[in-house]
C-alpha cells in the first residue's frame, strides 16, 4: 500500500538542482557571448535568418526591381 502523505523533497536534491540550472544558465549565457562575438567580428549579425541581415535593400537576382508608379 502506497502511503496517504507527499513525499518531501529534501534539502540536498533541491540544492543540488538550483546548481544545475545556474550550471545551464550560465553555460547558455556563454554560449550566446560567443555568437555575439562571432558575429560582430563578421561584420554581421549573429543570426542569419534575422530580419537585419536578410534585408540589404537590392533586389534579388531572380526578381525584377520594383518602380514606383507615377500618379496622373
Amino acid at each position: 500500500m502506497s502511503s496517504s502523505g507527499k513525499r518531501k523533497t529534501t534539502m540536498a536534491k533541491l540544492m543540488r538542482e538550483s546548481k544545475l540550472r545556474e550550471r545551464r544558465q550560465d553555460k547558455q549565457a556563454r554560449k550566446d557571448a560567443r555568437k555575439l562575438a562571432a558575429g560582430d567580428a563578421a561584420g554581421q549579425p549573429a543570426d542569419p535568418l534575422s530580419p537585419l541581415s536578410a534585408d540589404t535593400g537590392q533586389p534579388d537576382a531572380g526578381q525584377p526591381a520594383v518602380e514606383p508608379v507615377a500618379e496622373a
